[in-house]
């Protein structure tokens, strides 16, 4: 199929790389986004030598680095903070390090700024209220009252998936897993040179996203899913830092630095679209945090999509295409992070993290 006009909806991650691959391939693409600020929260986000193979076949892979701190390994540390592994990563892109860590911020904008400069057409503050497909093309109407008509439509908004609810209202949604994260940016110290993963009921981490900063991450049992306000939310994280961390906990000190998010997931095991409308990322498969790889499956999803949609004559075709390419491979990285979520809240066995991540290395090394 060629010279589609094309909606996105959801202008993150997922919806701005299929906007970016889609203009490559000479389609029309409108991205409208809930957001009217188009916000990021300003923590930092991993990404894997996958992630750096699709930005180099996007075009922005020396953007992207420019942006970004690199390393080659994850030191797995055991609960009383002695490192027992230090697992390497596949290099996948020549001259380039097997990973990355980023600032969610600056991702975004590496990613709005090339859609746009492509010819993307963003519009903020914006929902689809209803969608009409008449098996031709999709009429749709926007939250603000106005329509259009779209070839296709493609649902990149999140893990509470609107286009989801719209036309596959019998999937069931994401589920709490009875865990949740925090995150705090703090000074990256000199020398390091590896992500740290610690093990136990309570799990962290620290992940490097620039020369200056790296974030910590911690995951806690919240059995009953509470809410917690934004003022003490500083000293509520500090407290549920495991000790060998406790040094640094100390410098979280500012409330509005801490993010705070409870861990959902959700992997659609049918179909990922109906008629002209189809989806991808965290719409289909929300994983937990545990392998890092949430944003490279949404990225990859959207890379695969452009080139099944060039591939095939029809939607149904491409759709099927690209589900069959997409499919096991996410289902890997929901079942395996769920895993691991489920060992550290004693739900079940516990996991090999340097183990875990070094099959989810050979695994996502493999082509898309």
């Amino acid at each position: 199929m060629e010279r589609l006009n094309i909606l996105a909806v959801g202008a993150g991650i997922g919806g701005l790389t299929a906007a970016i691959a889609l203009l490559r391939d000479g389609h029309r693409v409108t991205l409208v986004e809930r957001d009217p600020q188009w916000s990021v929260y300003g923590v930092g986000i991993i990404q894997q030598g996958n992630v750096l193979r699709a930005m180099q076949q996007l075009g922005v892979l020396g953007a992207f680095l420019e942006g970004s701190v690199g390393f080659d390994f994850v030191a797995v540390h055991a609960p009383n903070g002695m490192e027992v592994a230090r697992v390497p990563s596949h290099r996948l892109v020549e001259g380039c390090p097997a990973n990355v860590g980023i600032g969610r911020r600056a991702l975004q904008k590496l990613l709005a700024d090339t859609a746009k400069a492509a010819g993307a057409e963003v519009r903020l503050g914006l929902t689809v209220a209803a969608l009409d497909d008449d098996g031709e093309g999709v009429d749709v109407t926007f939250s603000d009252g106005s329509s259009g008509r779209f070839d296709l439509v493609i649902g990149a908004d999140g893990v509470h998936s609107q286009t989801r609810a719209m036309i596959l209202p019998d999937e069931p949604g994401p589920q709490f897993t009875g865990q949740s994260v925090w995150r705090y940016n703090l000074p990256r110290p000199e020398g390091m040179d590896a992500l740290h993963v610690y093990n136990g009921p309570i799990g962290a981490g620290l992940v490097p996203i620039s020369a200056d900063l790296m974030y910590m991450y911690v995951t806690t049992p919240e059995p009953d899913n509470p809410r917690y306000p934004t003022e003490g939310l500083a000293a509520v994280m500090r407290a549920k830092v495991p000790a060998p961390l406790a040094d640094l906990a100390a410098q979280i000190t500012e409330d509005e630095g801490v993010v705070y998010r409870p861990l959902e997931a959700l992997m659609l095991r049918g179909d990922w679209h109906r008629g002209r409308v189809v989806l991808l990322g965290d719409a289909v498969h929300a994983t937990t945090p545990h392998l890092g790889q949430g944003a490279g499956m949404a990225i990859e999803d959207a890379i695969v999509l452009a080139e099944e949609i060039a591939r095939h004559d029809t939607p149904q075709d491409a759709f099927a295409a690209y589900h069959a390419r997409r499919f096991d491979r996410c289902a890997y990285i929901v079942d395996a992070s769920l895993a691991i979520c489920m060992g550290q809240l004693g739900k079940g066995p516990p996991v090999d993290n340097a183990k875990a991540t070094a099959e989810m290395f050979a695994r996502v090394a493999e082509p898309i």
